[in-house]
């Protein structure tokens, strides 16, 4: 079992930036792959961002390649979302997620996940 908290939300103008934090407990995160996901409202939940368990290999969401980073320490049992250049349309409810297995992109083959945090990014 793992416990997911994400932090770092609010209101923003676009072009700004935040970064998001996630910190794990009750379980090694480095034996999890992680992702970034988030969902806007009356729309589905979509893939952002997902990072291997030693943080070797990251893939992006088209829509936010370039502009956000995914990271993680181990050693802090915490995952980072790092979004620059934040545009309107990235406002969403943000949620860390974390598997077992392999990094995936569909948020269905995710076992563990945080509350959620709110991204506004005015126009």
């Amino acid at each position: 079992q793992v416990q997911l908290v994400e932090s770092g939300g609010g209101l923003v103008q676009a072009g700004g930036s935040l970064k998001l934090s996630c910190a794990a407990s009750g379980r090694a995160l480095s034996t999890v792959s992680m992702g970034w996901f988030r969902q806007a409202p009356g729309k589905e939940r979509e893939f952002v961002a997902t990072i291997s368990k030693s943080g070797s290999s990251t893939y992006y969401a088209d829509s936010v390649k370039g502009r956000f980073t995914i990271s993680r320490d181990n050693t802090k049992n915490t995952v980072y979302l790092q979004m620059n250049s934040l545009k309107p349309e990235d406002t969403a409810v943000y949620y860390c997620a974390a598997r077992s297995g392999i990094t995936r992109s569909d948020p269905r083959e995710y076992d563990f996940w945080g509350q959620g945090t709110q991204v506004t990014v005015s126009s």
